[in-house]
């Protein structure tokens, strides 16, 4: 009989469900593509049905039920962070409270309300183990050094330590209020952006400006010569208020914040990201290297939404002395619903693990679409629900060449295919994709497609076997698109993937895991030389990558997209008619 354990993370940010079959994945999904609320954060009910749908069970099937972190642990640290700051901290203590008491504190009750799961044991694992199970416990390597770094768990902020076979120990930890990930939020609201949300347009800021502020930034933070780090806390609020920073920290940088949503970025806020994304840099190289000289093993697993930021890994990869480097596509929060399922199976029911050497026969990740897929009849039923125009394509190779063909000519062409993609990049089953040689595609697709920044970047997704005849990726896959490389002097011929500074962040694709999306990019090679396309996220910006053939055709008919490929059919947007019930994107999803 089938041992199944289902992990949840909810009710902060990126609720998500990941369901395990004797430890080998067999669904996970965050909630946002359910709900089609951006970093949803309500109980994954959505999420949950689907997984077990997707299996084939009900929650009667289900051994185990985990959830990713423990409540008491962060009531313990909210609690003694505002009677610290009393009587200051009242009113966000009182407006915190009662989320607290009605959802946070009983998650018993809510799971078996939610889910029906009657008085099954529901397991809790602290935050940052859940991080680092969602790493090693997935990875390819049989021992590994770990390495953890996001906001705040329930008092770490980052963790390092060691995994091997089905074990894990955490050894060395920072503790709140000192916060590589909140000290980039802060930046990130004081950029103007959303905090929880747009960190990653900080990230993708950063090469247009200089690094002219590094030293004003370091007077926030003290590094360590092993990496670790305290804030001065003079210029934060975070720990007891109602916002990231004070006005002594807009004293510090010279200027007030700016305004969000605004038009434009003067070349300072540009400085400021250059200069926060070196200051990052260092702290994760020297993390990085301190816990090599502390392990000596050739292995690094990282996770948590700092692991998010590719820039960094890139950094890490190339720095410190680890050889292989692995970080899950879901790094961040949602993927502590993988983490506490793969703890239960690993190292509660002590189940052996080997990825690595004789015997070896463990899952380990190599993919990232664990989402719904949708057959060619149901497609079928949406665009003829909507009267659609399309044209149905004989078969997968048919489909290949055809993509290939309209993105050679310099279409855009919304791509969905498969099951959907696990974490926040799409991978190539949710994709817009565009052709890299042509000079503005990145502008068309960022002003008229996405109706999003200008300055923000779009990666290449390139055949794995020809990855470094264009990248510096020393060897070193990146099929979760989390590392940066510079494109090779001689190659700079694909300027709508050629970041400012000469970089791009890079996917690695392999016909194993993706045929599909692999076929697409070899057919797209025969035709034009070229070994890649630009790859985005399917959706618009605020809106969460589309799950379904409904979203996709919306969202193709309220862009400015050229092609659908949905499954094997079809469809040009100058063959549909209009659809006024399709509401603007722009007043459907807020800015982040």
């Amino acid at each position: 009989m089938a041992d199944w354990i289902l992990g949840i993370s909810c009710f902060y940010h990126d609720s998500a469900v990941a369901l395990l079959r004797d430890g080998v994945l067999v669904a996970a999904a965050s909630e946002e593509r359910f709900t089609r609320i951006k970093h949803d954060a309500s109980f994954p009910t959505n999420a949950a049905r689907f997984c077990m749908n997707q299996a084939g069970i009900t929650i009667d099937d289900v051994g185990y039920i985990g959830f990713y972190d423990k409540p008491m642990l962060k009531l313990e640290r909210l609690l003694l962070s505002h009677l610290q700051h009393f009587p200051k901290s009242k009113e966000q203590f009182v407006r915190a409270i009662p989320a607290w008491m009605k959802e946070k504190l009983p998650i018993r009750k809510i799971i078996r309300k939610e889910l029906g799961s009657g008085r099954k044991p529901i397991w809790f694992c602290e935050h940052h183990v859940s991080h680092a199970a969602s790493t090693f416990f997935a990875s390819p390597f049989q021992e590994a050094a770990i390495l953890n770094m996001d906001g705040v768990g329930e008092w770490a902020t980052a963790t390092s330590g060691v995994g091997q076979g089905n074990q894990l120990e955490l050894t060395h930890e920072i503790r709140f209020p000192h916060s590589l990930g909140l000290l980039y939020s802060a930046f990130t609201a004081y950029l103007g952006f959303k905090v929880n949300s747009g960190e990653y347009k900080v990230m993708g800021l950063a090469p247009y400006g200089e690094p002219t502020q590094v030293e004003r930034i370091k007077k926030l933070i003290d590094i360590a010569p092993d990496g670790s780090f305290r804030l001065d806390m003079t210029y934060f609020d975070f720990d007891w208020g109602m916002r990231m920073a004070n006005e002594a920290f807009h004293e510090l940088m010279g200027r007030g914040p700016r305004e969000h949503g605004s038009e434009g970025m003067e070349p300072f806020y540009k400085d400021i990201a250059r200069s926060l994304q070196e200051v990052v840099n260092e702290v994760m190289v020297k993390q990085a290297t301190a816990l090599h000289e502390r392990t000596g093993m050739r292995s690094l697993c990282m996770a948590g939404g700092v692991a998010l930021n590719c820039v960094a890994n890139g950094h890490v990869l190339r720095e410190s002395p680890f050889e292989r480097l692995f970080v899950q596509p879901a790094a961040g929060d949602a993927g502590g619903a993988l983490g506490v399922a793969l703890w239960i199976h690993n190292m509660v029911l002590g189940n052996e693990r080997r990825v690595e050497g004789e015997g070896a026969h463990t899952w380990s990740m190599d993919r990232a679409d664990w989402g719904p897929e949708f057959g060619h009849e149901q497609i079928r039923e949406v665009l003829e629900h909507y009267g659609a125009v399309f044209t149905e394509l004989p078969n997968d190779e048919q489909l290949c060449e055809t993509a290939a063909s309209e993105i050679a000519a310099g279409k855009v062409v919304g791509w969905f295919q498969g099951r959907m993609e696990f974490g926040p990049r799409a991978l190539g089953n949710r994709s817009i994709l565009g052709d890299p040689r042509v000079l503005d595609m990145r502008d068309r697709i960022n002003l008229k497609i996405k109706f999003r920044e200008g300055f923000r970047p779009f990666a290449p997704s390139v055949l794995a076997e020809r990855a470094e005849e264009w990248f510096d990726l020393r060897g070193h896959p990146s099929p979760f698109m989390l590392l940066v490389a510079d494109v090779k002097e001689d190659k700079r011929t694909v300027p709508a993937i050629t970041h400012v500074d000469g970089s791009a962040r890079v996917q690695t694709v392999t016909a194993g895991p993706s045929p599909l999306y692999h076929g697409l990019l070899k057919a797209f090679e025969e035709n034009t030389g070229c070994p890649m396309v630009i790859n985005t996220s399917f959706n618009v910006r605020g809106e969460p990558i589309v799950a379904t053939p409904e979203d996709a055709f919306q969202c193709f008919i309220r862009t400015h997209m050229d092609t659908l490929m949905v499954g094997r059919f079809l469809l040009r947007k100058e063959d549909q008619r209009t659809y006024p019930e399709i509401r603007d994107a722009r007043e459907l999803f807020p800015l982040d």
